[in-house]
């Protein structure tokens, strides 16, 4: 009964129907008031319905029983200095948010992460952005503030897909001790590279399921000199981590 109680609770999240998320954990709670996990779910539904210090007691009584639960930690240090719950772009988070397909999607681990706080005020479902006017692209917040970057590899081959018209939509995966992680999703693809997927399998490169013809022959349009080059998304050449 616990674990369907659970899985409602989820839903209901992801769902973005915090009322009913707060209900079903109580329910839970009642039957078990140590439950962490419920706790925790409890303390997100009650951020979201802007009761604040009631989601910072919640959370302060999970590090009571478990003094290293990082959700809790994380929550009461982002919430210490709140007195009104802001605006969060994960409230309506859809249960599929995170659904993989092949060849648009990928889970990237970022580097040289920004600011503890501003990584600390993040939650799974939140949107970010790409900034690929640098060497390496950045991952900055809705507010512009810096969250990481995306390795060497994998930011040279998205800066040339995104050069070529491609178009993304990034959300964070998940915020723990080892590090930062996005879900990038490719939500448009110019038409005239319509068989030339974002992301290859982790396995096989490109041309082990691209079509002969796109493999020997350039496309009809033309290229200037700054321009990617098809070639180089086709082979493979920078998606050792791709």
């Amino acid at each position: 009964m616990d674990d369907s109680l659970a899985q409602q609770a989820i839903n209901v999240a992801l769902n973005g129907n915090w009322k009913k998320a707060r209900d079903l954990n109580l329910q839970i709670l009642k039957l078990n008031k140590d439950n962490t996990d419920a706790l925790n779910r409890l303390a997100r539904a009650y951020f979201e319905l802007n009761e604040i210090q009631k989601a910072k007691k919640t959370s302060e009584k999970v590090v009571k029983i478990d003094p290293f639960n990082s959700i809790a930690n994380r929550s009461l240090q982002k919430w210490s200095n709140l007195k009104v719950a802001v605006s969060n772009s994960s409230t309506s988070l859809t249960a599929n948010a995170f659904l993989e397909e092949p060849g648009k999607t990928k889970t990237i681990n970022l580097i040289h992460l920004g600011d503890k706080n501003t990584v600390a005020g993040l939650d799974s479902g939140d949107s970010v952005y790409l900034n690929a006017h640098s060497h390496r692209i950045c991952v900055t917040a809705e507010n512009g503030d810096h969250i990481g970057k995306i390795p060497d590899d994998v930011s040279i081959h998205l800066k040339k897909l995104i050069k070529l018209g491609y178009v993304y939509s990034t959300l964070v995966k998940s915020i723990d001790a080892g590090g930062v992680k996005i879900f990038i999703k490719e939500i448009k693809r110019p038409d005239k590279y319509n068989l030339i997927p974002s992301f290859s399998s982790e396995k096989f490169n490109y041309v082990s399921y691209t079509p002969p013809e796109l493999v020997h022959e350039k496309p009809k349009a033309e290229f200037n000199s700054d321009e990617a080059d098809e070639s180089e998304i086709i082979d493979g050449s920078s998606d050792s981590e791709i």
